[in-house]
């Protein structure tokens, strides 16, 4: 097989998951995903439009899923005071992730947790969403949680109160809850560790220094337009790590981009070997069917129904109508002023003939070989 052969001598195995959303990135807009073929019913004239991958790795898809979910979220949830936080931890930590990827499935649930603990104490259910971050502008691995939380919450009677999250507790609680969900899975055996962390007693020492160390969360002041806490979220988790406006130079061997570095303010550029920055990139890349956005509290996928019209009640808030996703169609007349399925011979609506579904991705795969092979 041609794709990954040399990536995987040099950076390890594929998992699937990188390989269905990369197989899916470089079909998008190709017949091999599918097509829908329009003919004018005047001339006769055709015209084929091919699928999109949908891919969140994917930077013309990934914008499109942005815009959406950023749409949907704005309508949806409750129009009143939230708080961003985010939650970091050491360096020391994140390569184990990588090692034991299920934990990345965890840390969601350990901030929501901590946040609707505080907010259980004053009897109140609040709404939460995270998103799960794995990396920083440089590409190298960053694992933290970005998590919105409304500041207040329903009562037992369905009244609203307001709430206030103190900074310290939250940051012990989440410094001790991560940790202990490391020694945890380390008593029962379940932690790939480095050669120098596998010995108990050098496990536990690295335990004991990290809990002694400053854990960084970060709480930013409530806000009423929970609007800039969405489309904030949605530029990380909805898009590829880098987009390629950053990437200033390739020279077939070589990538030279840029990132903005937050602690001195200042562009910064790096040059990589291709492979490398590829690996950079895909390691990223989360598995098949995992949820990097997750709702708790009254934002829960199995409460929302229920609790919901209680929250906007309770907020003098009218419910919000379901708001419908802007077709393709729609979208290209709204930002180019031009129907794509006006005929250009006439001027008559073409009407849709048939649809062709593309090649599953395992034959997409197979296809793309055979045309690098070809290409050679």
């Amino acid at each position: 097989m041609v794709i990954g052969l040399d990536f995987a001598k040099k950076y390890g195995e594929l998992r699937y998951g990188i390989i269905f959303n990369v197989t899916k990135v470089i079909s998008c807009g190709t017949k091999y995903l599918g097509f829908k073929r329009y003919s004018c019913p005047t001339c006769n004239q055709d015209k084929s439009v091919t699928f999109s991958c949908k891919g969140r790795f994917c930077s013309r898809c990934g914008k499109k899923q942005t815009d959406q979910w950023v749409s949907k979220a704005t309508n949806v949830l409750p129009k009143t005071r939230w708080q961003h936080i985010t939650f970091t931890m050491p360096d020391s930590l994140w390569p184990i992730f990588w090692l034991n990827r299920d934990l990345f499935g965890l840390i969601s649930g350990i901030a929501a947790g901590i946040i609707k603990e505080i907010a259980a104490k004053k009897k109140l259910l609040v709404g939460v969403f995270t998103a799960l971050h794995t990396f920083g502008r440089d590409l190298k691995r960053n694992v933290h949680i970005h998590l919105s939380v409304t500041c207040g919450g329903i009562d037992s009677k369905g009244n609203w109160r307001k709430l206030f999250f103190p900074a310290e507790p939250i940051k012990k609680m989440w410094k001790h809850r991560i940790l202990e969900l490391f020694r945890s899975e380390y008593a029962l055996s379940n932690l790939k560790l480095p050669s120098a962390y596998q010995n108990a007693e050098n496990f536990n020492n690295w335990m004991r220094g990290l809990y002694e160390i400053s854990w960084y969360v970060y709480l930013q002041k409530p806000s009423d337009d929970h609007k800039r806490n969405i489309e904030y979220l949605g530029r990380y988790i909805k898009r590829p790590p880098i987009s390629e406006a950053r990437i200033e130079e390739y020279d077939g061997k070589q990538v030279t981009f840029k990132f903005l570095d937050h602690y001195n303010n200042t562009i910064n550029r790096v040059t990589m070997p291709v492979l490398r920055f590829i690996a950079s990139l895909v390691m990223h890349i989360p598995d098949r069917y995992f949820r990097m956005i997750r709702y708790y509290g009254f934002l829960s996928n199995r409460t929302r129904g229920l609790l919901l019209p209680i929250v906007y009640k309770a907020i003098n808030q009218i419910v919000p109508k379901k708001i419908k996703v802007v077709s393709w169609r729609l979208m290209i007349w709204l930002n180019f002023k031009k129907d794509p399925l006006s005929c250009p011979n006439c001027n008559q609506c073409m009407g849709l003939r048939q649809v062709y579904y593309g090649l599953s991705p395992p034959l997409l795969l197979v296809k793309i070989n055979e045309l690098l092979s070809t290409s050679r």
